[in-house]
């Protein structure tokens, strides 16, 4: 493979070793190797990647240099909501439910609703909890609180409550019956 004269063979050497990320030591480890005269079929074998990354990765070297072989953003589906729609959503989310969601905590088929209904998308359930991961929500849901429910008459219940409650008995063990008499086997039985 072809390699332009941009570094030296030692220099390339340096920078793989001292790079922190490991996406562009494999990348400048190629671009060492094809330096070295070795094909693209070796290189690959050698760092456990593809023949056609290692190609790209030696052409993008040529034309770019280092800067080249960086990481480029933009690999993946995009997203299907703006990013003003994505803060709204997880404004809506931090906010918690409404009286007119009709339900005291937000589940996954909730926000199904809610994205069809305020977004216009419409996810598929496993798709509503991707969107969620990508946002930084974890699936830990709180405990629901009935939004007619009184915090401070829960506090004075509590309070006025005694503070442990009698535990009942343990459940006894059933005894083995002792009625009825053993059996005997048939061939006993057809002896006499």
């Amino acid at each position: 493979m072809h390699v332009k004269g941009r570094h030296g063979l030692d220099e390339l050497r340096r920078l793989a070793r001292s790079e922190s990320n490991a996406r562009m030591r494999i990348r400048l480890q190629a671009v060492v190797l094809a330096k070295q005269g070795r094909s693209s079929v070796e290189i690959a074998r050698t760092l456990d990647a593809g023949r056609r990354s290692v190609q790209t990765w030696i052409q993008r070297y040529n034309e770019e240099g280092i800067e080249g072989l960086a990481h480029r953003p933009g690999q993946g589906r995009p997203w299907r909501l703006t990013v003003a729609q994505r803060e709204r959503l997880c404004a809506r989310l931090d906010a918690g439910a409404r009286d007119d969601d009709g339900v005291c905590t937000l589940r996954g088929k909730d926000l199904q609703r809610i994205l069809q209904k305020e977004f216009g998308q419409l996810y598929h359930l496993n798709g509503v909890y991707k969107l969620l991961h990508r946002l930084g929500y974890s699936c830990l849901m709180p405990r629901p609180q009935h939004r007619k429910s009184d915090p401070a008459a829960q506090e004075a219940f509590k309070k006025n409550s005694p503070g442990s409650w009698r535990r009942s008995a343990p459940p006894t063990r059933a005894r083995r019956s002792k009625s009825g008499s053993r059996t005997r086997r048939a061939s006993d039985n057809k002896a006499r």
